[in-house]
């Protein structure tokens, strides 16, 4: 097709900017616009500002834990508009940056709200750009809720912009969101409710960890609310009625500000993908296995926007944008391979996951050995005062290979990676147990996990 774009990359988050800078790198006259500033979601309004903001809790908490072992708290507080600049010094030059590196490589930046008008044409502002292809990678938006006052919420980027925090916050929603935001405002004083309407949270996470990651989170002051339902938020002279209901009882919690951390879905507000006939779902673009659209051969989606197997990662976003490309560029159709990507929520301490979960493998027929311990009295976490870590293994007893690996506790979100590998590259129990680990380190305590 003669067209202006050989590509055109809709959304300037990871997923998008990975591709179109390969793209571009190999001769192709590549286009890319976004609605919001260049960076994505997890630069400037998730992974890293959150785990930045993570810090000062972790100094709450750490020094806390330590209390009576020789440290003396001494008023310790967290001053969080002093985090927040913080905060400010790395995410406010992403954007900049991001559209730096496109422009010299040849990319022509577009800011604005992209609608399609054709399998090959794209409405910017008014303006019509023409594409041979195009690449959705719009990311993701928090999921739409039904109860009354559900606009009153605040979402996660908001949260992450407060310039002060509020004396009671409630976080609607048992997931990622809410249980790490809600560890950070919880070490700075705040009282905090997450709401969960399921009878477990974390629901993607080994069960028997996620109990004591809660017993954790209300020992640090965060209540949660389980199989209950939110009803309606109201605004009162103080701030906010949250209306819950729960064996259908209700009752009323007294907030200072609501989050929405009820999950999310892909974003594709505004697109009409239907004029351009790409077909989607609730899970995003239908897309073959190498990321192409099955209704539109022109166009191929990654990281949230695309409906694949692969968890809502950054990492993940970032080898879909790269597989696309690749795929696009050389006409081939590589499908990503997913094994051994990491999860992890960071709240204090950690929750990881890798692989399959117990019930999991159970449910597949496969014959598993299952390594649990309770390592809140190991050396690594005595030594810091940490009173809650587990981890728990599943191997298949019949080759020594890991089928999916479990591990809360300080530290072991870098852990989680050696399984990652492990379970990518086939390694077994005996040949991770062979390495000798630098001592006295969370890493050595790797091959006792077993």
């Amino acid at each position: 097709m003669n067209a202006e774009y050989d590509l055109f990359v809709i959304g300037a988050g990871m997923a998008g900017i990975t591709a179109a800078n390969r793209c571009a790198s190999q001769g192709w006259k590549v286009g890319i616009v976004d609605t919001l500033p260049y960076g994505g979601t997890c630069a400037l309004r998730g992974c890293d500002p959150k785990k930045i903001l993570r810090r000062g809790a972790e100094i709450i908490d750490d020094a806390r834990l330590m209390h009576g072992k020789g440290v003396n708290q001494n008023g310790l507080t967290l001053d969080w508009p002093a985090l927040m600049r913080h905060k400010h010094g790395f995410t406010d030059d992403i954007p900049g940056a991001m559209e730096s590196t496109l422009k010299r490589n040849g990319v022509s930046t577009f800011h604005g709200d992209a609608r399609f008008v054709s399998r090959h044409h794209v409405d910017i502002n008014g303006e019509q750009h023409s594409a041979a292809r195009f690449l959705i990678a719009t990311g993701a938006r928090p999921r739409p809720l039904e109860f009354s006052g559900q606009e009153l919420l605040v979402d996660s980027t908001e949260f992450l912009n407060l310039e002060a925090l509020p004396r009671r916050i409630v976080f609607v929603g048992g997931g990622f969101v809410s249980f790490e935001l809600a560890h950070i405002a919880a070490r700075a004083g705040v009282e905090c409710v997450i709401i969960d309407h399921g009878t477990k949270p974390l629901r993607a996470f080994d069960p028997d960890l996620v109990d004591l990651l809660v017993r954790r989170s209300e020992q640090a002051g965060i209540r949660v609310h389980h199989s209950t339902s939110v009803s309606a938020v109201t605004h009162t002279s103080t701030g906010f009625h949250v209306a819950i209901e729960r064996d259908r009882a209700t009752s009323n919690i007294d907030a200072d500000l609501v989050v929405h951390g009820a999950g999310r879905v892909p974003n594709f507000d505004g697109l009409d993908l239907e004029a351009a006939d790409i077909a989607h779902g609730p899970h995003g673009i239908d897309v073959f296995g190498h990321l192409q659209s099955r209704s539109n051969p022109y166009v191929y989606a990654a990281g949230d926007a695309a409906g694949t197997p692969g968890e809502r990662l950054t990492p993940v976003a970032v080898f879909e944008g790269k597989v696309a490309a690749s795929n696009m560029l050389k006409g081939i159709e590589t499908v990503p391979d997913y094994a051994g990507v990491p999860s992890t929520v960071f709240t204090i301490p950690e929750l990881n996951r890798v692989g399959m979960l117990e019930q999991e493998a159970a449910r597949d027929g496969r014959e598993i050995s299952v390594r649990y311990h309770d390592t809140s009295g190991w050396y690594s976490n005595y030594r810091i005062g940490e009173t809650t870590a587990a981890t728990k293994v599943i191997v298949d007893p019949a080759t020594d290979l890991i089928l999916g690996a479990h591990l809360l506790g300080p530290g072991y979100s870098e852990v989680i990676n050696t399984f990652g590998l492990a379970i990518k590259l086939g390694l077994t129990t005996r040949q991770l147990k062979s390495v000798t680990a630098t001592y006295p380190s969370v890493g050595s305590d790797l091959g006792s996990m077993f």
